[in-house]
């Protein structure tokens, strides 16, 4: 049995039954690691002593019946996420050798559920990019095909779901990090909406954007991994008061009496002809299952991506200026006084997209531009979220592509900044209006993996729960097509 195929609730059967142990699990994922981790680099960090000694915990809870759904099931969390006792690095020299003094809230609420954590993910630096090539350690590679990115910035956690390094993962999303390397790795991805899982130890990128949300193999890992990390959080001011279902129960495969609206907007210029091809299809499908679908319109989408790359700039200035080598982090000790210091810290210790995206944020919010910049940005913000809040008043859902392309080569788009950025046009509209949006396998174009993606009203997660399962269930992706071709 490759054990390390498994998903998070099949492990849980074996797990509970006694069949196998989650020693003999976590063996045969850090095994796995070994086997493929030096041509996939997914991970900055293995913690392999720390894994074996939670599986033994995890063994003692089981044998004592007091297992939770995420009991003994090895993990990844991307490197933005704050680990007490273990590296924490945002994949930048800055935070290098930074280890935390304390856990992340979802960190935190993973360890309570007995989850074993294998190690830390690859990011762009400081969550800053699509393709995951903006690491100052190393790119981490598509494990469909290893001369393609995974896409960014949460590409290590999504290639290591993909290429069986772990059982599921947890990444950011700021403008498409999730959904963006779920569709181009095959794995499902989700952003929830907007404060419904604490961003307490998260670093921040931009911090009304960023939501952390999970990376698993299949639609119900997805479910059950939402239900362990959602819910209030009194350390977060933006965390909402709200009571977690079991998102589980959410998963059934007929999609009768949905609506779901197709927005056109998503389907125009830029779009590669295999990845509308599969969508069209998956769209085919849902009808087929009994859903309303029709087409509608979000006709300020194409300004979504202007409004993104103002304030999410913006707001990075603002969090990224702590990093200035007094407390903690990088620091040049070689300077002529304290301002030299400062800046020779900041000029070695970020890469060339996360200064690119300081100063223009620092651009936007300056004197004489703040109004014509980052007040406009906001209005438009604001007409966005209200074209959602209208549509939805006709539909459940909607849903579009996640990526305009399926993966592209690595080093083929780091020249040209805004064929980069372009990547996220298709997903950065639910963070700008808060909403949940989630990406989920829909076949293949050229050899190569293309994710659906749904978007549904604020704190609709469990639509989008039974969207993609009921779609899931219908074709079948894992049993299609199987894991990557390592």
């Amino acid at each position: 049995m490759n054990l390390a195929g498994l998903t998070a609730h099949e492990a849980r059967e074996l797990l509970d039954a006694g069949e196998i142990t989650s020693v003999e699990l976590t063996t045969a994922v850090l095994e796995r690691v070994s086997q493929v981790e030096d041509r996939v680099k997914a991970f900055v960090t293995v913690t392999d002593e720390l894994a074996m000694q939670q599986a033994e915990q995890a063994d003692a809870r089981i044998a004592a019946r007091d297992a939770q759904p995420l009991t003994g099931i090895p993990m990844l969390l991307k490197d933005n996420m704050v680990t007490k006792g273990v590296r924490t690095t945002c994949s930048s020299r800055m935070l290098e050798n930074f280890i935390p003094p304390y856990d992340a809230t979802v960190t935190g609420k993973l360890y309570e559920q007995g989850a074993v954590l294998v190690g830390k993910g690859n990011l762009d630096e400081f969550a800053m990019g699509s393709s995951n090539e903006n690491s100052a350690f190393h790119p981490t590679r598509n494990p469909w095909a290893l001369d393609r990115v995974p896409g960014g910035s949460s590409g290590g956690p999504a290639a290591a779901v993909a290429a069986d390094e772990c059982i599921f993962s947890l990444g950011s999303d700021t403008g498409g990090s999730i959904r963006q390397p779920a569709s181009l790795c095959g794995i499902v991805g989700m952003k929830p909406t907007y404060g419904l899982v604490s961003r307490f130890g998260l670093v921040a990128f931009a911090s009304s954007l960023d939501q952390i949300g999970p990376l698993t193999k299949d639609v119900r890992d997805c479910a059950i991994t939402l239900s362990a990390i959602a819910g209030n959080d009194p350390s977060d001011s933006t965390s909402l008061s709200i009571d977690v279902p079991d998102y589980t129960r959410a998963l059934t495969e007929d999609l009768s009496g949905l609506r779901i609206g197709v927005p056109s907007e998503y389907f125009g210029a830029g779009l590669e002809p295999g990845v509308e091809s599969a969508v069209s299809a998956a769209i085919d499908v849902m009808r087929s299952l009994g859903a309303e679908v029709e087409e509608t319109s979000l006709p300020s989408t194409p300004y979504a991506l202007a409004v993104y790359y103002i304030i999410a700039p913006s707001e990075a200035s603002a969090n990224l200026a702590r990093y200035d080598g007094v407390k903690y982090g990088f620091s040049v000790q070689d300077a002529d006084g304290v301002w030299d210091a400062l800046e020779k810290t900041r000029q070695h210790g970020f890469g060339p997209e996360v200064k690119r995206r300081i100063m223009l944020g620092t651009y936007a919010l300056s004197a004489g531009y703040y109004d014509a910049y980052y007040l406009q940005a906001q209005r438009v913000r604001t007409l966005i979220r209200r074209e959602f809040e209208q549509v939805f008043t006709r539909f459940d859902a909607v849903v579009m592509p996640t990526s305009p392309t399926v993966a592209f080569k690595l080093g083929e788009k780091t020249a040209d900044p805004l064929q980069m950025y372009l990547n996220d046009i298709l997903t950065i509209p639910a963070n700008i209006a808060g909403i949940p949006g989630m990406s989920v396998p829909a076949g293949m174009s050229d050899g190569l993996p293309v994710g659906l993606q749904i978007m549904a009203p604020a704190l609709s997660e469990e639509t989008l729960l039974r969207i993609a399962y009921a779609y899931e269930q219908a074709t079948d992706f894992r049993g299609k097509y199987g894991p990557p071709p390592l």
